[in-house]
């Protein structure tokens, strides 16, 4: 946690010296104009891109698919969401990452990976296999081996 309580430190101070020295550079209003006007674009770009992703989740729930990488972006998303409306150039630059298609899926794979690894090492689920870590979908899919027929039929429980 160290790291985090750093960058609560370290991220404004770094925000308010580039929103100091760019107000002396093009103006205080133009500067106040700058932060608002990437607040606007932002929001607009997430509300787009939250649209598109639910749209996505809905549709892999519709063929009975897990939505894992949605959910990913989504978190993504809302985080990108609060930089954007957070005053500032440097959180607007993280945010607007956040919010293009191609950074944020670059973003989500890193982030799966890493706490792919932090859960296999913790010891997977609580009250699972500690063998098992998680895993993918396809991992849990039983194929039928290609040897031997595949019978397809309905029962009927008789008590």
């Amino acid at each position: 946690m160290p790291i985090i309580f750093l960058l609560f430190i370290i991220v404004p101070i770094i925000e308010i010296t580039l929103l100091i020295n760019v107000g002396q550079w093009i103006g205080v209003w133009y500067t106040v104009g700058l932060v608002l006007l990437s607040a606007f674009i932002g929001v607009n770009m997430l509300r787009i891109q939250s649209l598109g992703t639910l749209m996505r989740a809905r549709q892999r729930m519709e063929q009975g698919e897990i939505p894992g990488r949605e959910m990913g972006e989504g978190i993504v998303l809302a985080v990108g969401g609060a930089l954007l409306v957070t005053p500032g150039f440097v959180t607007d630059v993280i945010g607007f990452c956040c919010l293009i298609p191609y950074t944020r899926r670059a973003l989500v794979s890193i982030l799966s990976q890493r706490f792919t690894v932090i859960a296999m090492r913790q010891g997977g689920m609580p009250g699972g296999d500690p063998a098992d870590g998680f895993q993918s979908h396809q991992d849990h899919v039983h194929r039928p081996s290609r040897e031997g027929d595949v019978i397809d039929g309905e029962y009927t429980r008789k008590d």
